[in-house]
């Protein structure tokens, strides 16, 4: 019942999913919601805040701008200093190096992933060079928004991977609503415990366990009243 009603395109305006869905174009989406997932860590208004300077920067052409090598003078390799909390714009630079290298050679980042070995979630770490041992939940939901088919809030654009594939996206909030229902024992933030989550909701959802991602946010905010805000506040970021 509650992934039925928070997956729906209403859920869209107050989450970091608002930005890839600005664009129609596979790279565009692709890049926006790659960057937008990196950036997505801390407090709901600062990360809205910073993806959409992001999304301004582009132009809102992404897939213009990485090949346009601006990124270069917007975020120079000795600088640093943060551009988001621990990101510097060093890092934000290194994002787009690799971003550049895919799409100067194929025309989407799913076809560049789709000549590495592994599940999407091994593939896309060994891209990003990040260990594939961890949750990573950012990129894990990212994969979501990709991968996921008949949504309103995902886009499915990636067919060659399937939604079975997918790992849930795991963070703090996850982990405690997962252990209040019984799907961990203990709310620990692992790869074991994101498998563990998953492998129950694939029981719920077959062939589509990350839809179960949208039953917990909805338990998270009916569960109490009085949590209800920092429910909303703290998921998917």
């Amino acid at each position: 019942m509650w992934a039925r009603q928070y997956h729906c395109r209403a859920f869209i305006a107050d989450d970091p999913i608002q930005f890839p869905h600005r664009h129609t174009r596979k790279a565009d989406i692709e890049i926006s919601g790659l960057l937008t997932a990196l950036l997505s860590f801390g407090a709901r208004p600062q990360i809205l805040k910073k993806a959409d300077a992001l999304d301004n920067l582009m132009q809102g052409h992404p897939h213009r701008y990485v090949l346009s090598g601006r990124w270069q003078e917007d975020f120079p390799a000795e600088r640093h200093d943060s551009y988001y909390r621990m990101v510097s714009y060093a890092t934000v630079r290194a994002w787009f190096e690799r971003l550049y290298t895919v799409y100067s050679r194929y025309d989407s980042l799913e076809d560049a992933l789709a000549t590495l070995p592994g599940t999407p979630m091994e593939r896309l770490c060994a891209f990003m060079n990040v260990s594939a041992a961890n949750p990573q939940k950012k990129l894990n939901m990212f994969l979501r928004w990709m991968i996921r088919t008949e949504s309103e809030v995902d886009f499915g654009i990636w067919p060659s991977f399937r939604p079975s594939e997918l790992i849930i996206p795991l963070d703090t909030h996850v982990c405690h609503m997962a252990c209040e229902l019984g799907l961990i024992s203990r709310p620990t933030f692992s790869l074991s415990n994101a498998r563990r989550i998953t492998a129950a909701l694939a029981e719920v959802f077959p062939g589509d366990p990350c839809l179960g991602d949208f039953a917990l946010f909805g338990y998270g905010i009916n569960r109490k009243g009085n949590d209800k805000i920092i429910a909303i506040e703290e998921k998917s970021i």
